[in-house]
């Protein structure tokens, strides 16, 4: 079967989507419902008007960001479990586990009382949701290491910093671009919301102000957005490097 044939299906399901929306959207109100021809004309607009991408451009500074610093945390208490025993429990058992049952909102509103409305806000509601997949991933790498190969390096006379650095970072590369691809996802997630509620500018305060406008189309151009940035972020450009360094080192 071409790839052609394999993706029929899935091209027939999506004009049957549009189709579905196209007729719902000839019964319901602009404001509750607007059609498939008017989100197309809020996207052309929406890509045409410097405000509207300066705010699009501060969302991506705002994921970057908190996938930054989440990495640098997550990574270094992974490392810090991995290294010193005595701290495992701790990582392992407390933080992560802790830092993976707040929920975003709520990190958010915390965010509003230390920061108030302001970038601060957002990324740091993103990157603390963010870090226990960081601890996860990487410890996960670190657990998997070829002991055998850190032995022998060992042998050799290697420095621990010329270890880590030949040794053991190689070896964690796709469970980094892991991590990258998961917290992507997620990252997007949160910002909506953390932009909604602590944000003065970025999609998510995009929709605030649709909400208050009841300009719906507006709403739907920000989602079909996301989901395309992720969509290709993911697909373009993180999958194929992680697919190439899982076949280099043997981890998928």
């Amino acid at each position: 079967m071409t790839s052609a044939r394999r993706q029929l299906p899935l091209h027939l399901f999506t004009a049957a989507v549009i189709a579905l929306w196209a007729a719902l959207a000839a019964f319901l109100p602009a404001y509750v419902l607007p059609g498939p021809a008017e989100v197309a004309r809020g996207l052309v607009r929406f890509l045409l008007a410097p405000p509207m991408l300066l705010h699009l451009a501060l969302s991506l500074g705002h994921v970057a960001a908190a996938l930054f610093f989440s990495f640098l945390l997550g990574s270094g208490l992974a490392l810090l479990a991995h290294y010193a025993p005595a701290c495992r429990l701790m990582v392992h058992g407390r933080i992560g586990p802790f830092l993976n049952a707040f929920s975003g909102v709520g990190w958010t509103f915390v965010a509003i009382l230390w920061f108030g409305l302001s970038d601060a806000t957002v990324i740091f509601a993103i990157a603390v949701l963010l870090v226990p997949f960081a601890i996860v991933n990487i410890g996960a790498g670190l657990d998997g290491l070829d002991r055998e190969l850190v032995e022998m390096g060992r042998s050799f006379g290697r420095r621990r910093g010329a270890e880590f650095r030949r040794i053991v970072l190689p070896a964690l590369y796709p469970y980094v671009f892991a991590t990258l691809r998961t917290g992507f996802g997620v990252a997007w997630k949160v910002a909506l919301t953390a932009e909604l509620f602590g944000g003065n500018a970025g999609l998510g305060y995009l929709v605030n102000i649709a909400r208050q406008d009841y300009n719906t189309p507006l709403i739907l151009v920000v989602i079909l957005l996301m989901m395309a940035i992720v969509y290709l972020v993911d697909r373009q450009l993180l999958a194929p490097l992680q697919a190439r360094l899982g076949r280099h080192y043997g981890a998928a």
